[in-house]
């Protein structure tokens, strides 16, 4: 019997290589052989059993598509909405399309703990928690005559690059603190202030954008991942990090506690360069006690790592799409998680 054909929404595909194409790509992989999947950047009416949409605002066209091809304002049968940072935090608040997509969907899909706070209440109902994955990495050994911290995402606004930049001139005469920066300068004006603190600060690199396989060796290698987002969904790049052994030092911002946890002890305040430089020289110099901070954090961070278990995203995806083809779903059935 030939398995149900589920189409993925993307509205990056391969050559961006950002975390919705990553995302849409994995998923496939997982779903697989349990539903043939097709990833495409939008639905052009062709029969499919059930669409998976990442981006409730990028994709609503495809979204809305989908809902007037089942005749129905709300809850189309068969959709799924996956909501990303920009989504959550910005989109949906003043975005009429994006508002449509939450009542177009059938279930929502959030990416960490947090995000259902942030949905209107008359859709949070339809919410679940489906943490994404990575594949565990055995955690390198680190250098201890220095630090090397990365970061790691597209140089874009969301991102918030220029706390990085500030951080980095406040530490340009620490001799032993080095910061690697990957990504690709979609913002042109932040590529030339990444340029311009390389110039400046002879221990920051910015590395342009690398394949995914080379950048989760580096920050295998690194021994803190720096994460200076204003909104996030749920960061690809944190998991990668956790599942790696690396600690993380994240802006304080609902999608990385979703992540990271209420209590975790390597928040920033967002923009504030001065904090995370302060929190860099910390880990650098406790970097060797058992009982310092920099430890606490790797701890902290190894404690999250069976949410971001491959099987277990498996598992909750499943389970997503199975309940898609059920004509009358129960979304009382899947709570979403507390934040904390």
């Amino acid at each position: 019997m030939k398995p149900p054909h589920l189409l993925i929404v993307s509205p990056a595909l391969a050559a961006a290589n950002n975390g919705n194409w990553q995302t849409a790509w994995r998923w496939s992989r997982l779903l697989r052989p349990a539903f043939e999947v097709t990833i495409a950047q939008s639905w052009n009416g062709a029969p499919f059993d059930a669409l998976l949409a990442l981006h409730a605002g990028r994709s609503a066209d495809s979204i809305a598509r989908w809902a007037r091809a089942q005749g129905v304002s709300s809850a189309a049968p068969g959709l799924g909405v996956v909501l990303t940072g920009t989504d959550l935090y910005r989109d949906i608040q003043t975005d009429a399309a994006a508002q449509a997509s939450l009542a177009y969907a059938q279930q929502l899909v959030v990416l960490q703990d947090c995000a259902p706070e942030a949905l209107p209440a008359a859709v949070r109902s339809k919410a679940r928690v489906i943490f994404q994955s990575a594949s565990p990495r055995q955690t390198a050994v680190k250098p201890e005559r220095h630090l090397r911290a990365v970061m790691v995402g597209h140089l874009r606004g969301e991102k918030s690059p220029h706390t990085l930049f500030a951080a980095a001139r406040l530490l340009k005469a620490q001799p032993d603190i080095f910061i690697d920066h990957i990504g690709g300068a979609l913002d042109p004006e932040l590529g030339r202030q990444a340029r311009a603190c390389a110039a400046e600060c002879p221990r920051y690199r910015w590395l342009g954008e690398l394949p995914h396989e080379a950048t989760r060796r580096r920050i295998q290698r690194a021994q803190v991942l720096v994460h200076t987002s204003r909104m996030e969904g749920g960061a690809h790049v944190v998991m990668e990090a956790v599942c790696s052994g690396t600690p993380v030092l994240a802006s304080k911002i609902a999608g990385n506690v979703g992540m990271l946890g209420a209590r975790y002890a390597g928040y920033f305040d967002h923009d504030a360069a001065q904090q995370l430089a302060d929190m860099l020289l910390r880990c650098r110099a406790e970097q060797t006690r058992t009982d310092g901070f920099y430890s606490l954090i790797q701890t902290q961070c190894a404690s999250r790592a069976a949410l971001f278990a491959p099987a277990a995203e498996k598992a909750g995806l499943l389970t997503l799409v199975h309940d898609l083809l059920r004509p009358t779903p129960n979304p009382e059935k899947f709570p979403t998680h507390a934040c904390a």
